[in-house]
């Protein structure tokens, strides 16, 4: 059987309509395109140690010294390597990315419901006692709303034992990101990519704003030369046109917004978002049933296996609005 990060992404090879939550249906900007060819001739040649001009470009974006900011190929990689330095004992909120609770030694739970549309308040968290790793995904997945940060920094005060680990893999979609809070918090570890509102998930750029002595240590314990030089000319051009994207994401929670509500239309609950991707729950159908009538009309898209939320629930992620239209067209027949 398939791990579970395996299951999360799927659909490679797949030539029909992806609803799959890792991949944004929109291709890289032109100029990130640009950019990694016009480095093709010269990948015989090693990238800078540690990718040193886009972790500078990293800092200066996020406020913080080169000396928070470890670079690898993806965010995965970068979660791994800190579940195995401290996750001896890991709190999580779920439903949650599937990756955390396969990843995890042990794992206590704070269930977000769906009777408060899976939002929480961080003032209310309870961190169990002998919790090493305390995670927090911002916007969660697999709902994609957002948490109120500012009750962090006392959760950080009142538990200095305990690391806390943002996973802001859609943070683009929220502005609420927290990387600013690292170098005042040892505790604090904050994993991004460029995988999601930056459309480099085939590039394999992942980030993260850590506490020097743990950025050092992943570094130190890394392969320094982690991208590809066309990788990390991608990079570097999305983010220095960093507009773009930000029009794209309007886009995205547009379309998103609008598959919702056609999804409504048929009678299927839809639960609020702040990405482009939202949970819905087709009960009385079983979600698998559903996904397995929509595979047959080329059409990926996966049940949430979610035992105590029932067996009605998918998550479901927006495809550009032409494709859109045929999803909600088959599941008029379907449902």
């Amino acid at each position: 059987m398939a791990d579970a990060s395996t299951v999360e992404k799927g659909g490679a090879g797949f030539e029909g309509v992806k609803l799959l939550l890792c991949e944004n249906p929109l291709p890289p900007i032109d100029e990130a395109v640009e950019a990694a060819r016009d480095e093709l001739p010269r990948s015989n040649h090693y990238t800078e140690p540690h990718s040193a001009p886009l972790r500078e470009l990293l800092a200066d974006r996020v406020g913080v010294s080169t000396d928070h900011v470890h670079v690898n190929a993806g965010s995965e990689l970068i979660l791994r390597q800190l579940f195995d330095r401290f996750g001896q004992q890991v709190h999580l909120l779920t439903p949650t990315y599937p990756l955390f609770p396969e990843i995890s030694e042990v794992y206590t739970e704070t269930r977000l419901t769906p009777g408060d549309d899976f939002r929480f308040d961080l003032r209310e968290l309870e961190v169990p006692d002998g919790t090493t790793l305390a995670v927090l995904v911002n916007p969660n997945n697999p709902n994609g709303t957002g948490f109120d940060t500012a009750p962090l920094p006392a959760l950080l005060d009142a538990n200095p034992e305990v690391r806390f680990l943002v996973d802001e893999a859609f943070v683009d979609f929220v502005d609420e990101s927290v990387t600013d809070l690292v170098p005042e918090h040892d505790n604090l570890l904050v994993t991004r990519t460029l995988s999601k509102a930056h459309s480099l998930a085939g590039f394999r750029v992942g980030y993260a704003v850590l506490p020097e002595a743990v950025a050092a240590d992943l570094n130190a314990s890394n392969d320094a030369y982690p991208l590809t030089r066309p990788s990390q000319a991608a990079a570097i051009a999305t983010l220095e046109h960093e507009s773009k994207i930000r029009g794209r994401i309007a886009d995205l929670r547009s379309w998103a917004g609008q598959l919702a509500a056609d999804l409504r239309s048929l009678g299927v609950e839809t639960f609020p978002t702040e990405t482009y991707f939202f949970l819905a729950d087709f009960a009385p159908h079983d979600a698998a049933d559903v996904a397995a009538a929509l595979r047959d009309r080329d059409i990926y898209v996966k049940p949430l296996d979610d035992d105590r939320l029932g067996p009605g629930y998918m998550r479901v992620t927006t495809a550009r609005p032409t494709d859109n239209e045929r999803v909600v067209s088959a599941l008029e027949e379907i449902l």
